[in-house]
């Protein structure tokens, strides 16, 4: 009998490990992995070319996470007087060697990744149009590729120049590219990429034939526009793809620039190839979008968020910003094809294969934030090739990467419109019904269930004050300083927050995605009229000549819109400093994308002292809602590696409680382990393996502490 039952055990036991063998194997068969993270490497800035900070790395684990020591640390400041406070660089790893960039210079720098040393730096040398740059400090890395057996470096500066550098000595690549003619600049191994840009544009031909020329130097002339880079390059197939930078839209006053067309490269040559329009011409789709003939004049339209790319469909994903000013669209009425779009482009030809648009005509600083993110997921028993896009809103969207086809159904739903004299909304905005949004103020707006009620007494406040304004949901306009409605002002509310500075994060074995957001209701401040005049200064100094700040850059252009933001009436009132809204000022969230549903949510930090210890409410039990410093994470092996960051947004007081890296279970964001991390996270962080040794690095910094940018590396004894 004991013999039998021996014999029962081994059987099931055998059983067992051939279902497990037979679920590894259809496992790995539904989740085939991009390229990026093999053998240890780190190539791409999101890991792999999905975008999803993923590594399958398990030599650090949940067992011996608490085990690990800072190795070295590595500061930016040393290679500039600029403090790169709100760096957003993410090294790569690749054939032993690290790479990234520092400061607004954008150098580049290598790196030794077992010590920190540095191996070799590349700068520009200094132009005007480097100094006329708006996005100096958020260059976000570097782009790297294989040419005949040679390791390349891929690098687009704030003075829009691409450059392509030998990967082991930081070389400009010889017979690559064109000469271009400043001191310097040397004959090989850059392309100018403004003559590229605007040689088929109309106002540009308009101003050579008006007799204009063309000062490498300066760049565009400031009454047609400004171009930068924010993001890299990315390579795929041998085409380098140049992304697009502009002044932020919500800077601007005067409604004419330059597009932000995007551009393929030969990764071999520096020849060009393709430029697709990012604002169609007459014939092209979307040129109907532009009413008013706004095609014409009409620019931004950047791709500053990094871009991701499926190399076996030969397809290239990447999202867009609005077009000029961006709190006004009387001037361009229509949906304004292809701003605030996810694009997939053939990466042979820059043709369009599928577009979607996630908003219309944006007038809320919702340009979309993070890099399209790409695994496959397994819907309703189907296998599909995945693309979900995050959204500043905390809406979710999700399709078949291949064909565009949204995954579960998108509506399209009616929204405020605009009581702004000339201006114009979109009647309707896009709302998927699956993934969930990450909060579910987005789809319901502030009713009675997220309204503030630790006490009957404060709900009944809160509802006073509400009463006052008239309360809608994602799409709320600025009403104009004059109008003469029987409430206050419009009310807002999202739930993903700005999510540039902390990106989601995904594990495409399982198909879980890991979101950092937060709750925030609005009302907008008014509209005033312009008349005719402008709020810029032309006369200014650049940045380093005692002048202004790089935030603080000019607007182009040279028409004044009809109407800008001004005249107060921003912000929901307070009880006492207490919000009317129930807070959540950190939260992650896991998604289960094979079904759009969350899997979980926590908290991340407690709630802040200032509410918990708020005379109104003494004695009530305050639920967690999260701390300052939103939440920034990888995921490898067996557990999400999470931290926090100071750096950007949220509230300004800052807590005693010591930073730490953590490892949480990605099954339900326990945290597992931790360990002391001497400054503050910043954007992301990244992990390999070199000389058989796993290290983690920790992007830092934060201008609440005085921290400057650099890394931090971690590994086991």
């Amino acid at each position: 009998m004991k013999v039998q039952r021996r014999n029962f055990r081994i059987q099931t036991l055998i059983l067992n490990l051939v279902a497990l063998v037979m679920l590894m194997t259809t496992a790995a068969t539904h989740a085939q992995r991009l390229p990026g993270t093999e053998n240890g490497e780190w190539r791409y800035l999101g890991g792999d070319a999905g975008h999803t900070r993923y590594s399958p790395l398990d030599q650090i684990n949940a067992g011996n996470f608490g085990e690990l020591e800072e190795v070295w640390a590595w500061r930016s400041d040393n290679f500039g007087p600029n403090l790169d406070y709100f760096s957003r660089a993410t090294p790569i790893y690749v054939d032993g060697m690290l790479y990234s960039v520092a400061t607004p210079r954008r150098q580049v720098i290598a790196m030794d990744p077992a010590t920190g040393e540095n191996l070799w730096t590349f700068r520009e040398t200094p132009t005007i149009r480097h100094s006329r740059s708006p996005r100096q400090a958020y260059g976000k890395g570097v782009a790297y590729a294989e040419v005949n057996g040679r390791g390349v470096i891929y690098i687009t500066t704030p003075g829009f120049f691409l450059w392509a550098l030998d990967a082991k000595t930081g070389l400009p690549l010889e017979n690559w590219g064109s000469a271009v003619p400043l001191e310097g600049f040397g004959d090989s191994g850059v392309v100018d990429l403004i003559p590229h840009l605007v040689e088929d544009w109309g106002p540009w031909q308009d101003y050579v034939i008006a007799g204009g020329s063309y000062d490498p130097n300066y760049g565009i002339p400031r009454e047609l526009g400004m171009v930068t880079a924010s993001a890299p390059p990315i390579v795929v197939n041998g085409v380098v793809v140049v992304l697009v930078g502009h002044q932020p839209s919500y800077g601007q006053t005067r409604i004419e620039n330059v597009p932000g067309d995007i551009m393929g490269f030969s990764a071999e040559t520096g020849e060009f190839m393709w430029k697709f329009h990012s604002i169609p011409r007459p014939g092209e789709v979307g040129n109907e979008t532009w009413e008013n003939d706004a095609w014409r004049f009409s620019g931004d339209i950047s791709t500053w968020a990094p871009a991701s790319a499926d190399p076996e469909l030969g397809l290239v994903y990447m999202v867009t910003n609005a077009s000029t000013v961006q709190s006004y669209a009387g001037h361009r009425p229509g949906h304004n094809l292809f701003g605030g779009s996810l694009l997939a482009l053939d990466v042979q030809t820059g043709e369009r294969r599928w577009h979607f648009q996630i908003h219309h005509s944006d007038q809320w600083n919702y340009d979309l934030p993070t890099p399209p993110m790409l695994m496959d997921l397994t819907v309703n028993g189907q296998r599909i090739p995945a693309v979900i896009q995050n959204t500043k809103q905390g809406l979710v969207f999700a399709f078949n990467r291949e064909t565009g086809d949204p995954i579960w159904p998108i509506e399209e739903r009616p929204v405020f419109q605009t009581q702004v004299p000339g201006n114009y909304t979109a009647a309707t905005q896009p709302f998927p019904t699956l993934p969930e949004p990450v909060d579910g103020i987005v789809t319901n707006g502030l009713t009675e269930e997220y309204i503030i009620d630790y006490s009957p007494g404060l709900k009944e406040q809160a509802m006073v004050i509400l009463n006052s304004y008239n309360v809608g949901g994602l799409y709320v306009p600025a009403l104009p300083f004059n109008h003469e409605n029987d409430y206050a002002n419009n009310v807002g509310c999202i739930g993903g927050g700005n999510v540039i500075s902390h990106p989601p994060v995904a594990d495409p074995d399982t198909g879980m995605m890991y979101v950092s957001h937060h709750r925030n209701c609005f009302a907008p401040g008014y509209m005033s009229p312009t008349n005719g005049r402008d709020r810029d200064n032309p006369n200014y100094a650049t940045p380093g000549e005692g002048g202004v700040t790089p935030n603080s850059t000019p607007t182009t252009g040279v028409t004044v819109v009809d109407w800008l933001p001004g005249g107060g009436g921003g912000g929901l009132p307070t009880i006492d400093g207490l919000r009317v809204f129930k807070p959540m000022d950190n939260e992650l969230t896991g998604y289960n994308m094979h079904t759009g549903r969350h899997a979980w949510s926590v908290p991340v930090g407690p709630t802040l002292e200032r509410i918990t210890s708020h005379p109104l409410l003494q004695g009530v039990d305050i639920p967690d809602s999260g701390g300052v410093g939103f939440s920034i994470q990888i995921v490898m092996g067996d557990i999400l590696v999470q931290t926090r960051a100071y750096s950007e947004g949220g509230i300004q007081n800052i807590p005693d409680a010591p930073l730490t890296l953590n490892a949480r279970d990605k099954n339900t964001g326990e945290i597992l382990a931790s360990v002391p991390l001497s400054a503050p996270g910043q954007y992301g962080m990244m992990t390999y393996m070199h000389n058989d040794r796993q290290y983690i690095v920790v992007q830092t910094g934060s201008s609440r502490t005085d921290q400057p940018g650099g890394l931090s590396a971690f590994r086991l004894p």
